[in-house]
């Protein structure tokens, strides 16, 4: 039987959960559903949380294939008693995604666009269909779907029609309510029925004979009529409103729209089964002004003013996010384009062409110069510098959920709205409260609507600091709904905001509210304890005061979380941004759609393991070593993650506790000490050769090891690099540079090297190459050999002691190895100053060059560029491009992600599916498709071989690009580029 699931909470909901008999529930579901049944500790500890401070460890979970098994998995937890949770992309801030339930996640498989129908303007979606899937596909057709929150990237249509979203332009097209025209759902008892379209389609089924919708329709009637009046009164008219159901909908001049009543209700009525939307024209051309104001303050006063003018998005930020940004090197170059001032507010205007949109912004502008205290002005011209300011509003999570010396921020009181010409008093005296209580945090938000949005440094793990949280929420929900707002204008109610509804809508509602859950869900078994009947706002905490993670002994130093690794597991603040299908974060989720493979997933799972409930085997648990097994290290969530969590460096830490003491498989000591077996066969490369190139010894080695029978195992060259360079001439002048000669450039791709030399001799260099074998280790850390890794590194340093104190420069050709010296060294020795001088001194070939271009000649060719993760991710591509644009190359920099090579990753037989799959999404076909006289540029040892083993092209590193730039090409060397 289901026990000590529910944390702290003293909900009735938790009692009936813990009737249910789980191995009963899990069996009959694996029975019968042809989806996914998951009821094993590592799933349930995956769902335990959400996006919000809340943890409830779940039943199980069902991942369904098809809306069959939605209905039948319904149908089952009801015969068992068991309550529903529907998800989608996890991305809740209350707490209405986790509960102690059977999970339904929609999101691998019930994912589809299902059609557009361009002459009504509507879509059909299934509950899983992630927003920007619909939207990508809209915009083909010249429309769009308005409401856009932030997680736009990875959040879903179901989730949306559950928490009634809505975003910056939902000034243009309302909240989500506003645009759903019809829904497919079945109730907890199996009733299936169709909502919509004036609600024909319920009344049709009534008509029919089938009594269940009957006897809803006729209730909510009754109840339609018996609360009309309180309903007219206490329901705020204001744009943004997503507290408590939306009763509004069901009155005589909305049009008894059932469906509409709805939206907004967090899975506590219905499960959804499939969505028909409104689609709306979407402006081919957009214009942006930024405006500058003295304080926040006098911003949100402006507001009226400027939704006068009709703009189809107003957002708003202050100074403290911005110097938060700062603080954590967001996007510091894009914080300069704003204008002066404290204060600012972002006006974006549609229209048909370029005049019409630009001709809007300059009517405010002129509108804004004849009133009192005008705003700081700036009217962007160019597309690029547009998309860079929407980052900076886009950041507000990012930026101050974990601020250097600052507390963590959470949510809790995170999108309050009230009617927009009161905006600028409710900052004010909101800010009163804010310093009363002795907190301290940012403001920002969908201001033309009247929404504020703010993390605040609660103490959520002491009783006292837990008590003064509450009494805030208290004082808060009396300020917002005394100047006729919402308690919450876009997040919804689930758990945090749900025990002050009665505040803001009185004892009448809230049994109103109560009636309306027990027509749709007599039994309670709806997402219980969330919206109506829930648990309080200090139950189900994350933290509380049981919260105390034992001290763990680590490698790293983990210097943005003081070196405490607990502190480092809750970083990740649950928003999903690494489920989205586009950039390199999360390649592994990218290919399966598990969400044990996407970053958030991970950092959930490690979290658990330090709370030691569900996962009591710590550093050696089996489920966190499964999902960080197909993690990539490809560091694209330390690059693209809004907080920055690092997996790969976490990964590493974890496989180095989970072998402590045992041995790694054969291919971590194959692959882990590349450098040493790649020396060793560099002296008898013939022979090496032989027996991984010639059958069947090549078949029997890959077996040996673990290499999928696919993979070429990458012949060692006849010469390495450093045997080649010792025997060559030396150019003794010039400015002294360290060529690091990698292991794979020295001993698999000396052509890379030598390419480098010449082209480092060409700009007047004297190369130098460590006469002694050195490596970084980078390969080291894939499987946790850290105690080796620092030995590595430190013979670096010694090797190269002099040379680092002189500052002489050290060029890197391979990106993986480059961002070690970044990253690694410094999170190992944090407190070493040469440590601190060698990560300065370390440059890749470009950043090194692109000051040196004079000395080359254009190509005037076309290229794609495919930027290894590191290189993406840590170390940035802007002197990448810098380089290339010098060169006069017409390239393009494709948004291909990971190879799914990365290092050892994809030549394992385990996860050669999963490889294929990352390069498959768009680089393999990009290669394939290039044109016959385009380059293809990648500098990563393992893009290239990538692209060498599955498609006919010859990738070309910078440096051999470079060396075409010296000279003319000779006959057949623009092969190079695209034999294919």
């Amino acid at each position: 039987m289901l026990q000590n699931l529910a944390g702290s909470g003293s909900n009735p909901a938790s009692a009936s959960a813990e009737a249910v008999d789980m191995s009963a529930l899990e069996a009959e579901l694996r029975r019968v559903i042809e989806g996914e049944v998951r009821f094993d500790g590592g799933s349930r500890a995956l769902y335990a949380a959400d996006a919000s401070n809340y943890r409830q460890v779940p039943i199980g979970v069902v991942i369904p294939k098809t809306v069959e098994d939605v209905v039948e998995t319904v149908r089952i937890c009801h015969r068992h008693g068991a309550p529903i949770l529907s998800r989608g992309g996890g991305t809740s801030l209350c707490g209405q995604c986790c509960n102690v339930a059977v999970v339904i996640d929609f999101s691998k498989y019930l994912n589809k666009v299902l059609a557009i129908d361009t002459g009504q303007r509507t879509a059909r979606v299934q509950p899983g269909c992630v927003l920007d899937d619909l939207r990508d596909a809209a915009e083909r057709h010249g429309l769009t779907f308005a409401p856009d929150p932030a997680t736009h990237t990875h959040n879903t249509l179901g989730g949306m029609i559950g928490n009634n979203s809505c975003g910056p332009h939902s000034v243009m097209g309302g909240e989500t309510v506003d645009n759903i025209i019809e829904l497919d759902v079945v109730t907890y008892d199996g009733t299936r029925m169709t909502i919509g379209g004036g609600d024909e389609q319920l009344r049709a089924a009534t008509a029919e004979g089938k009594q269940r919708c009957a006897d809803i329709l006729a209730r909510l009637g009754d109840l339609r009529d018996r609360y009309a009046d309180e309903i007219r009164t206490r329901f705020p008219d204001i744009p943004r409103r997503v507290s408590g159901y939306n009763l509004a909908a069901l009155l005589p001049e909305r049009g008894f729209s059932i469906v509409r009543s709805l939206v907004g209700s967090e899975c506590t009525c219905v499960v959804i089964l499939e969505a028909k939307v409104r689609l709306l024209p979407s402006p081919p051309v957009r214009s942006l002004l930024v405006l500058g104001y003295p304080d926040i303050y006098q911003a949100g006063d402006h507001v009226p003013e400027v939704m006068r003018h009709q703009p189809i998005a107003l957002e708003g930020m202050d100074d403290r996010l911005i110097e938060d940004m700062k603080a954590m090197h967001i996007h510091p170059e894009d914080v300069e384009l704003l204008p002066s001032g404290q204060g600012w507010l972002i006006v974006e205007f549609g229209g048909t062409d370029k005049a019409d949109s630009d001709g809007q912004a300059k009517r405010l502008m002129a509108a804004l110069e004849n009133v009192g205290n005008p705003p700081s002005m700036k009217l962007v011209d160019d597309p690029q510098i547009e998309r860079h300011i929407w980052k900076v509003r886009d950041s507000g999570l990012g930026a101050t959920a974990h601020v250097p010396n600052k507390p963590i921020t959470w949510e809790g009181w995170e999108d309050s709205s009230v009617p927009p010409a009161r905006l600028g008093e409710y900052l004010r005296k909101l800010r009163a409260l804010f310093e009363k209580y002795g907190y301290e945090c940012d403001l920002y938000g969908h201001f033309g609507q009247g929404c504020v949005h703010t993390r605040i440094d609660f103490d959520l793990e002491t009783a006292p600091g837990i008590a003064k949280f509450r009494d805030f929420l208290y004082e808060a929900a009396h300020l917002v709904t005394s100047l006729g707002g919402s308690i919450s204008g876009e997040h919804g109610d689930g758990q945090s905001k749900a025990e002050l509804l009665p505040i803001m809508f009185g004892d009448t509602l809230m049994q109103a509210f109560r009636d309306f859950k027990n027509i749709w869900d007599p039994d309670w078994k709806m997402n219980p304890g969330k919206v109506i009947g829930a648990y309080r706002a200090d139950e189900n905490l994350r933290l509380g005061t049981h919260y105390n993670p034992p001290a763990q002994p680590v490698h790293f130093h983990y210097p943005s979380d003081s070196g405490d690794f607990s502190r480092t597991v809750l970083r990740c603040v649950g928003v999903g941004e690494c489920r989205k299908k586009s950039g390199t974060m999360c390649p592994s989720y990218m290919a399966t759609g598990e969400e044990m493979h996407s970053t958030r997933g991970r950092a959930h799972l490690l979290f658990e393991m330090m709370k030691g409930e569900v996962l009591r085997d710590g550093w050696k648990d089996e489920s966190v070593h499964e999902a960080l097994d197909m993690c990539l290290s490809c560091k694209g969530c330390k690059g693209e993650c809004p907080v920055s969590v690092d997996m790969a460096t976490y990964k590493a830490e974890f496989m180095a506790h989970y072998y402590d003491g045992r041995l790694r498989p054969a291919s971590a000591y194959a692959f882990g000490l590349i450098d040493r077996w790649a020396r060793l066969a560099s002296a008898m490369p013939r022979l090496a050769n032989f027996f991984t190139q010639q059958a069947p010894f090549d078949a029997l080695t890959k077996k040996a090891i673990g290499i999928a029978p696919q993979r070429r195992i990458t012949p060692i060259a006849a010469e390495s690099f450093a045997r080649w360079f010792g025997r060559k001439q030396p150019r003794p002048g010039g400015r002294r540079v360290i060529l690091w000669a990698d292991t794979f450039n020295n001993y698999f791709h000396p052509e890379i090297a030598k390419a480098a030399v010449a082209v480092l001799e060409h700009v007047g260099c004297e190369v130098i190459v460590p006469r002694i074998h050195l490596c970084c280790g980078r390969p080291l850390y894939e499987f946790g050999m850290l105690d080796r890794a620092r030995e590595y590194l430190q013979a670096v340093m010694r090797a190269l002691s002099d040379d680092i104190r002189d500052g002489t420069p050290i060029v890197g050709l391979e990106p993986a190895c480059v961002s070690v010296f970044r990253e690694e060294l410094p999170n190992l020795f944090p407190y070493n100053e040469q440590a601190k001088r060698l990560e300065k001194q370390i440059f890749l070939l470009s950043e090194y060059l692109q000051d040196k271009m004079q000395h080359f000649s254009r190509i005037d060719r076309p290229a794609i560029v495919h930027g290894h993760c590191h290189h993406k991710s840590v170390l940035k591509m802007d002197a990448e491009e810098s380089v290339l644009k010098s060169l006069g190359l017409d390239f393009h920099v494709l948004d291909s992600g990971c190879c799914g090579m990365a290092g050892s990753f994809g030549f394992t037989k385990a996860k050669f599916d999963v490889s294929m799959r990352c390069g498959e999404r768009l680089l393999l076909p990009a290669v394939r498709n290039a044109a016959g006289d385009q380059l293809i540029i990648a500098n990563g040892f393992s893009c290239r071989e990538q692209i060498l083993q599955s498609t006919q092209a010859k990738p070309l590193h910078l440096a051999q690009v470079l060396q075409m730039a010296i000279r003319q090409p000779q006959k057949g060397e623009a092969s190079h580029g695209s034999d294919r």
